[in-house]
């Protein structure tokens, strides 16, 4: 069974505030497949974070990449998010109170049925999520010049 490892990660400055969005994809073996940061303009916290796990899907379910996936035989992705409260509430642990997010997490939910792999998530300490923080930042940096 291969798989690839997702790191996502979103933040805003100001809560809610100018926010960013970023997201790492890394082959079995290391490999990074892809990664991408781009600020979303005004959000919360919470908001950025499920933004940056749709974002991670829009690049996984484009057609070339799934044949690529496909052609690599890729039958699981392992996602990583440094917030619980995602991660508790797209894997139906928590109850999502906040309509946007119930908005964000139905979009999740629907987008990864259209994906053949499983799909697992997993939480990660914070300090295992900093590639995908920086890129969340430097899309924040460039976003305010």
């Amino acid at each position: 069974m291969a798989s690839i490892a997702v790191f996502t990660d979103g933040g805003s400055r100001g809560n809610p505030g100018q926010a960013g969005v970023g997201y790492l994809v890394y082959m079995q073996d290391g490999t990074l497949l892809h990664s991408e940061g781009r600020a979303i303009g005004i959000s919360t916290n919470n908001e950025a974070e499920y933004q940056a796990v749709l974002d991670a899907i829009e690049w996984i379910t484009a057609l070339e990449n799934q044949t690529k996936l496909k052609e690599l035989v890729i039958d699981e992705i392992v996602w990583q998010l440094d917030s619980k409260l995602v991660v508790e509430q797209v894997n139906k642990r928590w109850k999502i109170k906040e309509p946007r997010l119930q908005a964000l997490a139905k979009n999740i939910w629907e987008a990864l049925a259209t994906i053949p792999q499983t799909s697992i998530f997993m939480h990660i300490p914070r300090e295992q999520n900093t590639q995908a923080d920086a890129l969340v930042n430097q899309a924040l940096d460039a976003s305010q010049k």
